[in-house]
């Protein structure tokens, strides 16, 4: 085997190795061999040669009752690492915690991630309801307040190309519709905050604001989320109220200044 050969398949062990982990999810907690091997279409040998790897270097850890794999403490380790080095992680969690106990609603905060909004943090309220979000969770732009507010700051090449593609529906009221999403996307750049109204599942409201970087640009959204019977839409102003309010001092934690308008 040449050395061109032998970089090319350690390189494809490594993005299988990879997508195993990532293949993982609260869905799928414990995965067989069959199962990764099915959900990736890779060989049965394959996955076993790899997943033995993964397991002898903490990865992954089999269990003893079902024969099937968990993820291990190595993940949870380099996870540690970079919630840790993420200034948004940092400067935001006190600041969400002050939000959560102002509304008595449940709070995250969500980044843009290959088309998605994926939720970093997650700050639970006293409320017995608790909704199926978690951290790392990855949720649609286009019927999520965080997703809809980020997708709203993005460029217009990427708006173009999201909404020229399929806008699943999951509810009654999900915006599948093109040019209403874009008309939707041009009122919450006017308001300053996003809203959804059992858009991704029903019996669920949520309001979302944006945060900004040191240069202006919006890099993540600050969403609250709670029952529709609690989160009134007559009630709107007063939740969108208190998210600008943190989203504001996220921002200005990452180095955002709001520039006065010129008179």
């Amino acid at each position: 085997m040449t050395k061109e050969n032998n970089e090319k398949r350690l390189l494809s062990s490594l993005q299988n190795a990879l997508h195993i982990l990532l293949s993982y999810s609260l869905d799928t907690p414990l995965q067989g061999i069959t199962d990764i091997s099915n959900a990736l279409g890779l060989g049965k040998s394959t996955v076993h040669r790899l997943v033995t790897t993964l397991a002898n270097e903490g990865f992954l850890v089999k269990d003893k009752e079902t024969q099937k794999y968990r993820l291990g403490y190595s993940v949870l380790a380099l996870s540690g690492v970079v919630t840790s080095n993420l200034d948004i992680y940092n400067e935001s969690l006190p600041i969400v915690r002050n939000l959560v106990n102002k509304v008595d609603e449940t709070a995250h905060i969500g980044v843009l991630d290959e088309g998605h909004v994926i939720y970093l943090l997650k700050v639970e309220c006293n409320h017995l309801v608790r909704f199926l979000t978690h951290v790392g969770r990855r949720n649609p732009l286009h019927c999520t307040s965080s997703g809809k507010v980020i997708l709203a700051h993005q460029e217009t090449e990427f708006i173009n190309n999201y909404i020229g593609s399929d806008l699943n529906g999951y509810t009654k009221n999900t915006i599948t519709n093109p040019k209403t999403l874009l008309n939707t996307l041009t009122e919450i750049r006017e308001q300053g905050y996003s809203t959804s109204y059992e858009e991704l599942l029903e019996g669920v409201h949520s309001v979302a604001a944006p945060i900004r970087d040191y240069t202006g640009k919006v890099v993540a959204a600050i969403t609250i989320v709670g029952p529709k019977q609690r989160m009134l839409q007559s009630k709107a102003p007063f939740f969108a109220k208190h998210v600008i309010e943190a989203a504001n001092e996220i921002s200005m934690q990452l180095g955002y200044i709001k520039r006065k308008s010129k008179i």
